[in-house]
């Protein structure tokens, strides 16, 4: 991971295998990631894409899975067009999903690198932090 890193983490009610097919799972992932809709085939390599609408404006956001050690880790890489950068290797983040037990739940840390500045760190940290309380309430059952 390089520059500086944005993290999120919380524990969830769940079982590891659970949580791990609400993140991996394109029909899981719309009912809690601002319906998005998820493409991949989770082979490292593959091209990853999320699209949809978000406040109003289109978007597909893309990248390429990384890593995938089920069900502890995700790595992939991302690229925003809504975030005005140039499509340019040195404007992609890397995102990992971390799942670890924890009690009777699992603790789901997101890390997310490349930030530009503290300002923008602390947004996207924020953004995750709203993410994984989505994630939370969707395996709670709402």
């Amino acid at each position: 991971m390089t520059g500086l890193i944005a993290t999120a983490s919380t524990v969830v009610d769940a079982d590891q295998r659970t949580v791990w097919r609400a993140v991996t799972d394109p029909a899981e992932v719309k009912q809690w990631f601002f319906g998005t809709d998820l493409a991949t085939d989770w082979q490292p390599g593959s091209p990853i894409t999320w699209s949809g609408e978000y406040q109003g404006r289109s978007y597909e956001d893309k990248g390429q899975v990384v890593a995938v050690d089920e069900p502890n880790r995700l790595e992939v890489t991302h690229f925003s067009p809504l975030s005005g950068q140039e499509d340019r290797p040195e404007n992609y983040h890397t995102l990992v999903y971390a799942l670890e037990p924890d009690g009777a739940g699992t603790r789901v840390t997101i890390t997310q690198d490349n930030n530009g500045d503290q300002d923008e760190a602390d947004r996207n940290a924020a953004t995750w932090s709203q993410m994984l309380e989505g994630l939370s309430q969707h395996l709670a059952g709402g």
